[in-house]
């Protein structure tokens, strides 16, 4: 009998507690979240969005995983598509995590209404593409501290590798000094972002939909993209500490650009053989589509000044990618990520000392060594003018399986119940920052 009742235990499912909700999963990052299982997650998804396309490449995507030979995934997705499909999310509560990945024109309110119903959200980024979507974000935060609930967005670019190493540099006063102030002109700390609306997702050319071109429904330049690099100004800047946007944000200057692709352009990417009709007044001739995708932010945090820059081409060279720049300006050295010709278009990190003499070389050998420590096997390579920090494949990772370590780090927070104390003031200073700058654009546009 007790070889029995062991029996049927071992058979029993176990229950896992967390179950994902995805909610009209209109880009690909949501498919994304789920590339790779996790043990604390059911394997059963609810997914509840409008019939369309977007809906039907999300599934499509799925599925792959699921049927790839390498590890495949063992999802099970649960599909509603009624037209009332939030209040349906909301009334059956089939999980306690929705993740927002899609149409950015609804998402800061369809955030705050899931908190306010009781689920945990993780969200892509951008949560807020406007001033009225960030006042929902600090309601929604608001919300999740009094319903002991968690509100994240997806922050993939912190665990790039040369990225969460110019971060240790930053932080290592023998090696880097301290941060230099910087000016409005000259700013110390610079980071840049180049995209392509053309590119290869899970190995196949991505279709984006229509409204991914569209500043109203994406958001623009200034506040889609542009996400990523104010959070790791901040997040660099000052490690852990907690940003007040009220008083620690004074934006000099913010502007925004569009980038026209040509019908031929647009139906390749999207699949459809005209350009909407609503969307005139974006269309200049019947032919090209002005794309407002690009954006920079010339400002202050606390007393270091900073300039972010998104920008998004069409198509990339053959053989390259998105890629990334980033310089910190220290009072020892400058620490620099290129991504260019130079470096095969792969993310370099870099030293360039303001002495480049011995008693500099002996203070980082030495220094260094706390680095080799945690991270086995980064190297240091001098050069002419300061040193390359040299990255063992174990580390090199492609930007989709970020995606598992924002969710495991999210899983983690959720397992405790609590964040680190910086995490919600300093996404709300975020959301300030760009959508400040997108008002400031417009405001100034001719």
């Amino acid at each position: 009998m007790a070889m029995s009742c062991t029996n049927k235990r071992s058979l029993k499912q176990v229950a896992k507690p967390f179950q994902l909700v995805t909610l009209d999963p209109g880009h690909f990052h949501a498919a994304l979240v789920q590339k790779t299982m996790y043990t604390n997650i059911d394997s059963v998804v609810h997914v509840y969005a409008p019939q369309t396309v977007d809906l039907d490449w999300h599934l499509d995507r799925i599925n792959a995983y699921n049927n790839r030979k390498q590890d495949p995934t063992r999802w099970k997705e649960e599909i509603y598509t009624g037209a009332d499909f939030f209040e349906k999310m909301i009334a059956e509560k089939k999980g306690n995590i929705v993740v927002l990945s899609g149409n950015n024109e609804k998402k800061s309110t369809y955030i705050l209404q899931s908190l306010e119903n009781g689920f945990n959200v993780l969200a892509d980024k951008p949560m807020a593409i406007n001033s009225k979507g960030f006042e929902d974000v600090k309601r929604s935060f608001d919300t999740a501290a009094k319903k002991n609930l968690l509100l994240y967005d997806i922050m993939t670019e912190r665990f790039e590798i040369t990225t969460l190493l110019q971060r240790e540099l930053l932080m290592m006063p023998e090696i880097f000094g301290t941060l230099e102030k910087g000016t409005t002109a000259d700013p110390s700390v610079v980071k840049q972002s180049v995209h392509y609306l053309y590119k290869y997702v899970s190995g196949n050319v991505l279709t984006r939909p229509y409204w991914f071109l569209d500043a109203s429904k994406q958001g623009d330049g200034l506040v889609d993209v542009m996400t990523h690099l104010v959070d790791l100004v901040q997040w660099e800047s000052f490690p852990n500490q907690t940003i007040d946007y009220s008083k620690d944000i004074q934006i000099a200057t913010a502007k925004h650009w569009s980038t026209n692709i040509s019908l031929n352009e647009f139906k390749t990417i999207t699949k459809l053989d005209s350009f909407p009709s609503l969307f005139k007044k974006n269309i200049i001739h019947d032919s090209v589509w002005k794309v407002y995708c690009n954006g920079e932010i010339n400002y202050q945090l606390r007393d270091i000044h900073a300039k972010t820059t998104a920008v998004w081409k069409y198509k990339a060279p053959e053989g390259t990618g998105d890629t990334y720049f980033s310089l910190m300006k220290g009072t020892k050295a400058k620490l620099i990520i290129a991504q260019g010709v130079e470096e095969n278009y792969q993310p370099t990190l870099y030293i360039k000392p303001v002495l480049n003499n011995a008693a500099y070389e002996n203070k980082l050998l030495s220094a260094f060594k706390v680095i080799q420590s945690k991270y086995s096997g980064v190297a240091l390579k001098k050069i002419k003018d300061g040193w390359q920090i040299m990255v063992p494949g174990k580390y090199k990772e492609v930007h989709e399986q970020h995606f598992a370590h924002v969710t495991q780090k999210f899983l983690e927070y959720l397992q405790n119940k609590k964040m680190p104390d910086w995490e919600v003031p300093n996404m709300i200073a975020k959301y300030y920052t760009t959508t400040k700058a997108l008002e400031i654009a417009l405001k100034n546009k001719p």
